[in-house]
């Protein structure tokens, strides 16, 4: 009925363009931190302004990734170096922390403006897996985690959260490395083999995929149905309920 292996008996979900229709927000927010602070650099070098591309950059650099991690991708990506600040920096400091807590106000600002909106799919599929009886997990990079599921009315799905607060808490590095998804495993009592991950962005895939898990799904929401059978997707979906067909 869920279209997964019989040995798997929980499911690690991504958030953001899994579950609810967030990863636009996202990628629009860098859009506008990137592009504000790369116009003011290129003015100042007197130089091409060259802006953020909101599915290449986004998709290659910061896709699924913890902030600092996307924020110091895209820049080395642009020969940019940056002080690393700490994630006490404030949005105006010109460092790592303070470009990730520019683009963070950003996001804020976007949902409280414009809501969450759920994937209906996503939604079916995840009542599913509960009613089936098996452990539910969100893992995600998000430090908005818990805000975001609230708003897309879906913070009584899962039984456990593995989100950014939890990834620096346990000093759990962020995907491509395999370590939250492992956490969410180990939260729910299952080994690795006996989970399913699911996820949109490539670094999420190639982190399932190095966990060692039953199964990874790739929900391919942009057109990259390939890059992310090239990243270790196990199978390839448009939408969660196109599971409930699959054998």
């Amino acid at each position: 009925m869920l279209g997964l292996p019989d040995e798997v008996r929980g499911c690690l979900f991504d958030l953001d363009g899994v579950l609810t229709r967030t990863a636009t927000i996202h990628a629009a927010a860098w859009k506008e931190m990137f592009d504000d602070y790369l116009r003011g650099r290129a003015e100042q070098a007197d130089v091409a302004f060259l802006p953020f591309d909101a599915v290449q950059d986004y998709d290659a650099y910061v896709d699924g990734k913890p902030r600092a991690d996307g924020t110091r991708s895209f820049l080395e990506s642009r020969g940019v170096e940056l002080p690393e600040g700490t994630a006490a920096d404030p949005p105006e400091a010109d460092t790592v922390y303070g470009l990730g807590a520019r683009k963070n106000e950003i996001v804020l600002r976007m949902i409280h403006r414009d809501g969450v909106e759920a994937y209906i799919g996503s939604m079916r599929y995840v009542r599913a897996v509960r009613d089936a009886g098996l452990a539910r997990a969100v893992v995600s990079s998000s430090t908005n985690c818990r805000d975001v599921l609230a708003a897309a009315g879906m913070q009584d799905l899962f039984d456990v959260r593995i989100d950014g607060i939890v990834a620096e808490r346990d000093h759990l590095p962020g995907k491509p490395a395999p370590d939250t998804y492992l956490a969410g495993a180990s939260a729910l009592e299952l080994e690795p083999a006996e989970a399913a991950v699911f996820e949109d962005a490539l670094a999420g895939v190639e982190a399932g995929h190095a966990g060692g898990f039953g199964l990874v799904v790739g929900v391919d929401r942009v057109g990259q149905a390939d890059a992310l059978r090239a990243h270790g997707a196990d199978v390839v979906i448009a939408d969660l309920a196109e599971l409930f067909d699959h054998r």
